[in-house]
């Protein structure tokens, strides 16, 4: 009686992004960073598209986990966050963008600094999340990939807000963290 071998399902590897701030542009006021609002606001931040492309090329895939509570405020429609992801997933080799819209009293699992999002896309495309990484501006993205278990870049964009508990890495960019994510294959 011969032993039957087991199939493991080859895992992938994942760069999880924060869109505003990471991907594209915030509008600051007061210190703190707000998201565009609509299409006419958006400008995808210097160097996002190179370093994707190169991240993709490395084998990665990029996958953007996004709150946008301004849609539970009232503040932003769905729709437009929605045309907002359309115009950054056909101008950029992104995977998927997930998001929540949920307030922080909403208390769900898919608002960072939970790691929900990253669970679920994890999940979706067989991620290894060691093997993984994510690009945040605020202390709550690096909370949810510390608690998802990737490694973590932090990008100090200035807000006068809480900085994140010891990022594995400071970038200045997303062009900047290609070296650091190759550095790690």
């Amino acid at each position: 009686m011969g032993i039957n071998p087991v199939t493991l399902e080859q895992k992938s590897r994942a760069v999880f992004l924060d869109r505003d701030g990471v991907i594209n542009n915030t509008i600051i006021r007061d210190g703190k960073p707000y998201p565009p609002a609509c299409l006419e606001e958006i400008h995808i931040n210097p160097g996002v598209k190179q370093g994707l492309r190169q991240l993709k090329k490395l084998g990665y895939l990029l996958i953007v986990i996004t709150n946008q509570p301004d849609v539970s405020r009232g503040r932003t429609s769905r729709a437009s966050v929605e045309t907002i992801n359309a115009f950054l997933m056909n101008n950029l080799p992104l995977d998927e963008i997930f998001v929540c819209y949920h307030d922080n009293q909403d208390n769900c699992d898919c608002r960072k600094p939970k790691p929900g999002n990253i669970l679920k896309a994890a999940h979706k495309y067989h991620i290894d999340l060691s093997q993984s990484f994510i690009i945040g501006d605020r202390w709550s993205d690096i909370e949810a990939g510390k608690r998802a278990g990737c490694k973590t870049l932090f990008i100090n964009n200035g807000y006068t807000e809480q900085l994140p508990d010891s990022p594995d890495y400071q970038i200045h960019s997303v062009l900047d963290s290609v070296e650091i994510i190759k550095g790690s294959c």
